[in-house]
């Protein structure tokens, strides 16, 4: 059996000092916030401060990723537009686009690649209300998400119906299909 280890005394104190500090320092702070109307404020500010900052760096995420998003997009469209489909051809471009889609959006890093294949299935389908319906049960949310991006930034023409102030509206999908059913 091996002996027990003891711990230097001097090791026991720092860390009895350490603890003692920490509550020393709990306690004032918690004074501090219940009485000091002064301190109440400046942690107030110091949280909205934190808050705007926070909002701030997401506002700016945003418009970076639909920077990146639109970029990429209008890229993708230079190189293989789908508006150059025949009538024969779109129902195998169409086909292809999605099983394209599918495949990629399984594969990880290629989910921008996957979402534009979408947005390309969805600018050949006669009802791309259905079809963005069955994408948002079907495929990944992070990769709809980047299709919805999409569609708001650069709407195909088939799709203008279905946005309102720039925005895709839901209620007007659900309308529109009420009126076509």
């Amino acid at each position: 059996m091996s002996a027990p280890t003891v711990m230097p005394r001097g090791a026991l104190l720092t860390g009895a000092a350490a603890v003692l500090a920490l509550f020393g320092y709990a306690a004032y702070f918690d004074y501090q916030r219940r009485t000091d109307p002064n301190f109440r404020k400046q942690l107030k500010l110091r949280s909205k401060k934190q808050k705007k900052e926070a909002l701030k760096r997401e506002n700016a995420a945003k418009l970076a990723k639909q920077e990146e998003i639109v970029r990429f997009l209008t890229n993708e469209l230079v190189k293989d537009p789908p508006s150059n489909a025949s009538p024969e051809n779109v129902q195998t471009l169409f086909m292809t686009y999605v099983s394209e889609g599918e495949k990629l959006s399984a594969v990880p890093g290629e989910e921008l690649n996957a979402a534009v294949k979408f947005y390309k299935a969805l600018t050949i389908y006669p009802r791309p209300g259905d079809l963005l319906n069955i994408y948002e049960k079907t495929i990944p949310p992070h990769i709809h998400a980047d299709v919805i991006l999409m569609l708001e930034q650069l709407p195909p023409p088939n799709m203008l119906d279905l946005f309102k102030n720039g925005k895709l509206v839901r209620e007007t999908i659900t309308d529109v299909l009420e009126d076509i059913e």
